[in-house]
């Protein structure tokens, strides 16, 4: 337990970053899922731009990197592109 009272400022902000980071990173992985999920192309486009959506506002706020943000765009590019091309 803190003994301060700045740790315990401390501790009580961080724990309100984890949830918040919490919610955006399931929020990011249930859009990524989607695309996945996804039969048609024309429904894998349209889940596809909004997960990148999804994907970049995550990164911009920092909870993921933005290499990373980068990879899983490109990635899910790649499935939905071999769909629309099957």
């Amino acid at each position: 337990m803190p003994h301060t009272r700045s740790a315990k400022k401390n501790m009580r902000k961080s724990h309100k970053a984890r949830l918040r980071n919490r919610s955006a990173k399931s929020a990011m992985r249930t859009a990524i899922r989607k695309v996945l999920a996804s039969s048609s192309p024309e429904e894998a486009t349209e889940a596809l731009r909004r997960a990148t959506s999804v994907i970049d506002r995550t990164a911009k706020k920092g909870i993921i990197h933005k290499n990373t943000a980068a990879r899983y765009k490109s990635r899910l590019a790649r499935i939905v592109q071999n769909l629309v091309q099957a």
